[in-house]
């Protein structure tokens, strides 16, 4: 960074150089792989519960989880050992692509950039209210009590918002992707448009952790709605289009 800011008579704060170490589609594979895997899998299919980071699951989801869990654990150390063997030409390239810039010093052995892997999912239970095995007064334990049920009160709160915001944005997309008549031009929509909203039925029902009979209601609603509906049907007939959209309107406004 100070030798480019010096060369071009700039401050030192006016900005930062970093070294790209290595240019290689093996690493990149790895990089998508986890973004895919944190949020199509771990962030889809869990919902939000505390700020550190850790995600509620729900125990209907749970088999599913663990089935696309560990099917992209053995994805990722695959990604990973294709990776690590390209990791000795990759660094060839690099002394090729980075001219001056290349310096040995900044590749590790294979065997630590190894170390450098790592896929860890666990899951612990939900403590009940009432488990609090601490050598305190019955007045204390009482309050303690109190506190914890109002906190996770609001942290399944907190969770079921989720899921009622991630249902709403589905919709919303499917109604700007179907405002169109065939005298317009016409908007461009994949086949995912129905399936995402198709999608979030199964998680209405797994996610009503609490039972709730608006997000039941709110099921059935949209199995009606789309009741019959492709992809395909929705490009090709007008009236159908401007009918789901209206219908998808009408559970938008309900949200």
């Amino acid at each position: 960074t100070k030798q480019t800011t010096a060369a071009n008579g700039a401050s030192e704060d006016a900005g930062a150089f970093h070294k790209k170490l290595i240019a290689s589609p093996t690493l990149d594979a790895v990089q998508k792989h986890i973004a895919h895997t944190r949020t199509n899998i771990h962030y889809h299919l869990t919902m939000p519960w505390s700020d550190m980071g850790v995600r509620l699951l729900p125990t209907a989801m749970y088999p599913e989880y663990y089935k696309q869990i560990t099917e992209a654990e053995t994805e990722f150390h695959r990604l990973v050992n294709d990776f690590l063997q390209a990791y000795s030409w990759a660094q060839a390239q690099a002394q090729a692509r980075l001219g001056n810039l290349f310096s040995s010093d900044d590749y590790p052995s294979v065997e630590i950039v190894s170390s450098k892997f790592r896929f860890r999912h666990a899951q612990t239970p939900i403590p009940e209210v009432g488990d609090f095995r601490l050598n305190i007064g019955t007045e204390a334990q009482e309050t303690l009590r109190q506190q914890y049920a109002a906190h996770y009160a609001q942290q399944y709160q907190s969770a079921m918002g989720d899921v009622w915001e991630r249902t709403y944005d589905a919709l919303k997309k499917m109604s700007e992707r179907l405002d169109y008549t065939d005298s317009d031009n016409k908007k461009i929509f994949r086949d995912s448009l129905v399936d995402n909203v198709r999608d979030m039925l199964g998680l209405l029902s797994k996610f009503n952790i609490t039972g709730d009979a608006k997000m039941r209601r709110a099921k059935v609603k949209i199995e009606s709605a789309l009741l019959g509906i492709t992809p395909d049907a929705l490009r090709e007939d007008d009236d159908l289009r401007l009918d789901t959209k209206s219908k998808v309107d009408a559970l938008l406004k309900e949200f």
